[in-house]
């Protein structure tokens, strides 16, 4: 590694229960790693309107690594209120004091963000962007905004960044399709924690029928497992039709989550006499492995806006087999004849026939593992 990139910054709008291991596994590494944050919104907890209810992460968020967090001067200061909720100034005056480092920003949805990424680059900084577009979410847009979008990131944004660090393939071909050159390309790809959640698989999968007796569920059902808020982006009542429909004797539909949708949810349950559909509520990260661990399928049928679906990669290090509708942006990437099965988005009985099938076949575990343990922290890491 050459002494130009033995810095690493990261811009994040918060801390995020992803991304917080990953940077202490470089400092572990002896890489000098600082984060710099625009909102503390995630460290004390809040209320998290798609969930519902107030939501605070169980797991370390800012253990083990150099950060800091940054005054924000916004009028409307929050994550959630648009691209001037975060505006920090005081990075961009950190930045002239920085010495020269890879700077990595997490997207440009904030003024914050672009903001850092040019005054960077203009002060002399590597800068490097990692965003989460998938291109066949992007050319569902409008097409007058998706004219000037382009204009905005090719012609200008992006002629200040060195690398493009892509999460997977859809992501790839955003930045292609926006006129990003190959070699600044680098595979970066979306990863949790594999490490802790396969030791957890160690750890559960030897007590599935007590875990399943502990959470009140079907010892020797066959179970399905969605996980997620119960919202229209995350489509659970496409789930509950299928389920429906499915023809096989000794099932069961767990579905992990909160949200909006939950009314609509048990009226469909109720109307349609489905019998053992459990909804959860809201599940934690230390306990979520739990549900990982009894769950014989894992299913996402969500539709735009799931630019990646990180659900999936914590039931990949379970080696749980998948189902994802084509419009989740990981499907392309963690869905093989070895994982799983991929089905049109909102088409009901394709999805009926891919949890049939799925459940009929004996996946081998082994090439589940295998599969997710391309989508690492060491790969990013080494790639960074």
């Amino acid at each position: 590694m050459s002494s130009q990139y033995r810095r690493f910054v990261f811009i994040n709008s918060h801390p995020i229960q992803y991304f917080a291991p990953l940077y202490k596994k470089m400092t572990d590494e002896g890489l000098h790693t600082q984060v710099w944050y625009a909102s503390n919104e995630s460290v004390n907890g809040g209320f998290d309107k798609e969930f519902g209810q107030k939501v605070k992460w169980d797991v370390p968020l800012l253990e083990g690594y150099s950060y800091r967090f940054f005054k924000n001067y916004s009028l409307n200061p929050s994550i959630n209120n648009g691209f001037f909720g975060l505006l920090n100034l005081g990075m961009l005056k950190a930045l002239l004091k920085l010495p020269k480092s890879l700077v990595i920003i997490h997207g440009w949805g904030y003024f914050t963000n672009v903001s850092t990424l040019i005054v960077a680059k203009l002060v002399g900084h590597t800068v490097g962007i990692r965003g989460e577009s998938p291109l066949n979410q992007e050319l569902l847009k409008n097409k007058n905004n998706l004219f000037f979008k382009r204009i905005f990131l090719k012609y200008f944004l992006f002629q200040f960044v060195d690398r493009f660090y892509y999460i997977g393939q859809q992501n790839r071909a955003f930045y292609k399709y926006f006129g990003v050159k190959e070699s600044k390309l680098v595979f970066t790809p979306y990863a949790v924690d594999n490490e802790r959640f396969q030791q957890a698989a160690k750890e559960l999968l030897s007590q599935k029928k007590m875990l399943r007796q502990e959470l009140g569920l079907p010892i020797d059902s066959k179970i399905i497992l969605f996980s997620g808020k119960y919202i229209y982006k995350k489509r659970p009542i496409d789930l509950l039709q299928a389920y429906n429909s499915l023809q096989i004797p000794g099932k069961a539909l767990v579905m992990v989550g909160e949200g909006e949708l939950r009314p609509e949810m048990e009226e469909f349950i109720a109307n349609h006499s489905l019998g053992n559909v459990f909804l959860t509520g809201f599940v934690n990260q230390r306990e979520i492995v739990k549900y990982y661990a009894i769950a014989d399928l894992f299913v996402m049928c969500s539709g735009d806006g799931e630019t990646w679906g990180l659900a999936t990669n914590e039931a990949m290090n379970f080696g749980i087999p998948i189902v994802l509708s084509d419009r989740v942006g990981c499907a392309a990437d963690l869905i093989n004849e070895q994982t799983g099965i991929i089905f049109p988005l909102g088409n009901t009985n394709a999805l009926t026939e891919a949890l049939r099938l799925v459940l009929n076949k004996k996946y081998l575990s082994s090439g589940i593992i295998k599969k997710i343990n391309q989508y690492s922290y060491r790969q990013i890491i080494d790639s960074f």
